[in-house]
């Protein structure tokens, strides 16, 4: 399965019983199919034993993913336990009659197939005939005693129908992984794992998204704390604008993170856009997840601005993903941030913006602390990140405080409108540098064809970062406006 074997330290030991715990709808057929279905592709016999589901509803599971049972022995049964339950027992109750029945038939349905791989679905019925827990635990202890001596690899499914706080099969079992399924109040269903026990294997803890497509189930692994690589390159990187470059002592150091917050329409975009531009003409790869605006209207404006990109996209330097609102869960889009590094060979990676990323996972949880393990990841991996943030109202009032990811970044641009002499203007400075020295000065910007221009610092106002300066000099150092040029 993809990305599970990851978490579990490259997979189950054979020879051992599992236990896949979860609610109806979380999963778990489809995950037991995959297994049976791995060790078939590996020449393994393999069988799947229903107790709860009839084989026509297994190949239509099968066949909805386009897998194929060619070689998988399913046995049924709920039929082999329903037989005889309407004849009188006169010194037996008749769930023990049934329990034993049901049992010799799946361990006669073992004699004959000889599987190295079986899958029991489900446990709910075999624990509805045992009656009482201490049998139900005699009769798990000797499943898994009968399979041990044989050397079979077992997946037991169960629902959830243990009574609360009832761990007998967690116990009993060689690993336990949990699934579960949320539903969220708005957008697709949240489905996690967790691995919860995996004796003598150093798996991979916490939850993990997962997704059931067509195919079969997909796993996303949490970042793992990895150590920063000892090859990483090292040097400064420029935007193509001197002036900018300048203001920043020389450009971003490389495989840093840099935060461009500032109000709606300051530029934020249009600078990660231009660092993104002069990356791939060095010949790196970049990839932009866009959560703020739609591909087509990217293209528009940067087409608007001069910064056509079509060349970029081609050649597959520049990648541009759309993140549509709610579609992703938080550990499938660090998955694929992962990707994107360590097999398509990105070295900068914009997100587009904090705002988009926080709004599109609205129910989810320690979005930040997720955030600050892919920003960690990726600055180990000497990748370089820029990301965008969105302040309140036209002049910048305060950021959510979900949202502020400042003390994380090592390099913050603020980006701010003022007003003077009834137009509307903008200025940038940088606030912290963390890699070096960096200019202290305020300088007015504008965003024109090419990309943005920088133009000298606002030494003769006070009070322009809170969009309202004063004028205290004698001559404005301004950039000239359109009716000015003219």
């Amino acid at each position: 399965m993809i990305g599970l074997d990851h978490i579990l330290g490259g997979g189950l030991p054979s020879g051992h019983l599992y236990l896949i715990d979860g609610e109806p709808g979380s999963g778990k057929t489809t995950m037991a199919l995959q297994f049976l279905l791995t060790g078939r592709d590996s020449n393994e016999s393999t069988l799947y034993v229903t107790l709860s589901e009839t084989a026509d509803e297994l190949l239509g599971v099968a066949s909805s993913h386009g897998w194929s049972l060619d070689r998988v022995n399913v046995f049924e049964l709920a039929s082999i336990a329903a037989e005889g339950t309407e004849e009188p027992y006169t010194l037996f109750h008749p769930a023990e009659v049934e329990l034993q029945r049901t049992l010799g038939a799946l361990f006669a349905a073992v004699e004959k197939h000889n599987p190295d791989r079986v899958v029991l679905d489900s446990l709910s019925e075999l624990r509805l005939m045992a009656r009482d827990s201490l049998r139900f635990r005699r009769q798990i202890l000797a499943l898994k005693s009968f399979f041990a001596q044989r050397n079979c690899t077992v997946v037991l499914i169960d629902d959830k129908s243990s009574p609360e706080g009832d761990l007998q099969l967690q116990s009993i079992a060689h690993g336990v992984i949990l699934l579960e399924h949320l539903a969220l109040e708005y957008g697709a269903e949240r489905r996690r794992l967790q691995v919860r026990k995996l004796r003598g294997v150093p798996y991979r803890g916490g939850y993990h998204d997962f997704r059931i497509s067509t195919g079969g189930v997909v796993v996303y692994p949490r970042i793992l704390r990895n150590e920063p690589r000892k090859d990483l390159k090292t040097g400064t990187l420029e935007s193509g604008s001197a002036e900018l470059d300048a203001l920043l002592g020389g450009g971003l150091a490389r495989g840093t993170s840099t935060l461009l917050t500032g109000a709606a329409g300051t530029g934020k975009s249009v600078i990660a856009t231009q660092y993104a531009r002069a990356a791939v003409a060095r010949g790196e790869r970049v990839v932009m997840y866009l959560f703020d605006e739609r591909i087509t209207t990217f293209h528009m404006r940067a087409a608007a601005l001069g910064l056509h990109l079509n060349a970029e996209l081609a050649s597959g330097h520049l990648t541009l993903r759309q993140v549509e609102p709610t579609d992703l869960s938080p550990g499938e889009f660090a998955s694929d941030v992962v990707r994107s590094v360590e097999e398509n060979g990105a070295s900068m990676v914009v997100i587009d913006s904090i705002n988009g990323y926080m709004q599109s996972m609205p129910e989810e949880r320690l979005l930040g602390i997720q955030l600050h393990e892919l920003m960690s990841f990726l600055a180990n991996r000497g990748v370089s990140s820029i990301y965008t943030l969105v302040q309140r109202g036209v002049f910048g009032g305060p950021v959510d405080e979900a949202a502020d990811v400042s003390y994380l970044a090592d390099t913050v641009i603020l980006l701010r409108y003022f007003e003077f002499m009834g137009a509307v203007r903008q200025a940038i400075s940088v606030v912290k540098k963390r890699s070096g020295e960096h200019e202290r000065a305020i300088r007015e910007f504008r965003v024109r064809a090419g990309g943005v221009e920088v133009g000298d610092p606002l030494r003769d106002f006070q009070g322009v970062l809170t969009g309202v300066p004063v004028y205290v000099g004698t001559k404005a150092p301004l950039m000239p406006t359109t009716r000015d040029e003219t």
